[in-house]
């Protein structure tokens, strides 16, 4: 089953997260100074903030799968929608090991796809290669 996914930057992690406990009822599943991810099942729905040096708001949305062929599935959906993509079989991003695929809709909107294999004790590093040919040089921060 697929989750949706949001992750929005944040000026200030602990106000933000108290913010989002009250607005969802139940603390973080992941909490670091850095970073916070509710995995909710009352909207099922992948919710997830950073403390970023780029400025507040929406960051990225997509799609979480559970498998690595739902994740084949929407990476060819991506691919048949005509838009470039960029792979991330080895991802290490978030505090999380994940096979990802990014995109971005025809107004600029960054689509993350992944699957989860583990966590990491680190954020990771979310730079996106210069070559991958996506707008934005960074995915998750």
């Amino acid at each position: 089953m697929k989750r949706f996914h949001v992750s929005v930057s944040v000026a200030d992690i602990k106000r933000s997260t108290e913010f989002y406990n009250t607005l969802f009822g139940t603390e973080p599943t992941v909490f670091e100074d850095d970073y916070a991810k509710w995995m909710l099942e009352d909207p099922r729905i992948n919710f997830a903030i950073s403390k970023t040096r780029k400025s507040s708001g929406v960051n990225h949305i997509g799609l979480q799968a559970d498998t690595m062929e739902e994740l084949e599935v929407i990476q060819s959906r991506l691919r048949d929608a005509g838009e470039k993509t960029f792979d991330q079989p080895e991802a290490q991003c978030c505090y999380a090991s994940s096979s990802k695929t990014w995109a971005r809709d025809p107004d600029d909107v960054a689509w993350e796809t992944f699957v989860t294999h583990g966590q990491i004790t680190h954020y990771g590093d979310d730079r996106v290669p210069a070559d991958a040919g996506l707008t934005n040089e960074r995915c998750c921060a």
